[in-house]
């Protein structure tokens, strides 16, 4: 009985982000590698949506792929093969990654959008990229926790602020005993940096998004987050002070947190008294 073939040993790819938000990819692979392509799949998509960029020889053993920040990449996750020689695509793990460029980028929004892609292991091992395509975009910079309350300071990206300017805190669920379930706070402004102070005593319990409308009423209503960075999943590692507080609906504990996609959520729950 012949010996089954032992499984092909994973591709390792390095990644190095740009200050323009862009990637390149280097991929280990000997030996005759024929036409070969780097490959995103967004995942949990009905219809499968691919990306595929070419594998060009950079050096001996080592092919290379850019992702410039001028090609298009919808927002989600997209897991990256790599098919080499005609064969099938193979699940790509990484290598090095360096990210410091994102980090300190300051994205210009000419385009009237922020394109974000920072490239992570899965809990599998794997490569993935996750991605954002914001337009436009509030980035969230600072938050404090300030007398019962919270202190966030930001900036704008794709659109100005105008003296119309404000915040929401909207209710994630219909609980809110008051009944629209959105509570306005206004926003000081200075060029395209805002800043603003929610108290926490005015809030239901139950979990609170917040968003910007940079333009007021009339103008575009715009998710707070924080993606200028080389961070994927700020959910498990940013965390912040709660404060608690008396409420109409009695005493709360209430305090900031990242959602899965990043975006500035704020979390109200009864505590005993």
């Amino acid at each position: 009985m012949t010996p089954p073939n032992p499984p092909a040993a994973p591709l390792r790819a390095d990644c190095v982000g740009d200050s323009a938000g862009g990637l390149t990819f280097d991929v280990a692979a000997r030996g005759n590698t024929g036409s070969a392509l780097l490959i995103l799949r967004r995942r949990d998509t009905d219809a499968e949506e691919t990306v595929s960029l070419p594998l060009a020889p950079a050096a001996e053993g080592l092919l290379r792929a850019a992702l410039p920040s001028s090609v298009s990449l919808p927002e989600g996750r997209w897991d990256a093969y790599a098919a080499l020689s005609d064969g099938e695509p193979r699940r790509l793990v990484p290598g090095v990654t360096d990210l410091r460029s994102l980090a300190a980028r300051t994205p210009g929004g000419l385009l009237g959008h922020v394109a974000v892609r920072i490239p992570y292991a899965t809990r599998q091992g794997n490569l993935t990229v996750r991605s954002w395509l914001r337009a436009p975009h509030a980035e969230t910079a600072e938050l404090e926790l300030v007398n019962g309350g919270l202190a966030v300071r930001g900036r704008v990206y794709g659109t100005q602020l105008t003296a119309d300017a404000h915040a929401e805190l909207r209710a994630r669920t219909a609980s809110d005993g008051d009944g629209d379930g959105v509570r306005r706070v206004d926003v000081v402004t200075e060029r395209a940096d805002f800043g603003f102070t929610v108290r926490y005593d005015t809030l239901a319990p139950g979990d609170w998004d917040l968003w910007l409308r940079p333009a007021g009423e009339s103008g575009p209503v715009v998710r707070l987050a924080r993606l200028l960075d080389d961070v994927a999943d700020k959910h498990p590692v940013l965390t912040y002070p709660r404060a608690r507080v008396l409420t109409p609906d009695g005493p709360v504990e209430a305090g900031p947190y990242y959602t899965d996609d990043n975006d500035l959520s704020l979390s109200v729950v009864p505590s005993a008294p």
